[in-house]
């Protein structure tokens, strides 16, 4: 069999008998059998077509499923997004140093330091979104997400440590900008 059969393919099995094919994987068919249920066989086994059903060209990746649900699981949960540090800052120290002479400083790792203030903005996000969704009047909706605005505008000084563009804090925008 040269061609891969799409879902919903009627065939039959030299040892299972007559099954329909209910997923299609890199590794093989799930198939369901009449007599036996389920069992996954290998593409290449030679299997008699009694229907054929083209496969799905549209069919979505497994990367896709993971980055949508990601972005779910982000969005109504506390989940933290896999954001990347610059490769610049990374194994990078943050020396925090007093003014005064007879304290002692205090060394952190970057990388520890840019997770918390990814956390800060993942929390703020989720802040935003529960505003949004909250029985408040929309008047007391639009102070709140100004407020947070303003928030994410303050957190800008910590962009150069983001490795996308896509994650970095965004404050307010002019005119010109939106």
């Amino acid at each position: 069999m040269s061609n891969i059969l799409g879902i919903g393919s009627r065939i039959r099995h030299a040892d299972y008998g007559d099954g329909v094919i209910i997923n299609v994987k890199s590794n093989g068919y799930t198939i369901t059998f009449m007599q036996l249920g389920m069992k996954v066989i290998k593409l290449d086994y030679p299997l008699e077509i009694i229907e054929e059903v083209e496969q799905d060209k549209d069919l979505v990746s497994l990367l896709d499923v993971e980055m949508t649900l990601a972005k779910v699981l982000q969005k109504w949960s506390d989940f933290t997004e896999n954001v990347p540090l610059g490769d610049k800052w990374k194994g990078g120290k943050i020396i925090f140093k007093p003014g005064r002479q007879d304290l002692s400083g205090k060394e952190m790792p970057i990388d520890a330091f840019f997770h918390k203030i990814v956390m800060v903005r993942d929390r703020l996000r989720v802040m935003e979104q529960r505003v949004n969704a909250s029985n408040l009047d929309d008047e007391e909706k639009v102070n709140l997400q100004q407020y947070i605005t303003k928030i994410y505008g303050t957190l800008t000084s910590f962009n150069v440590l983001f490795k996308h563009q896509e994650h970095i804090f965004v404050g307010e925008k002019t005119a010109a900008e939106a």
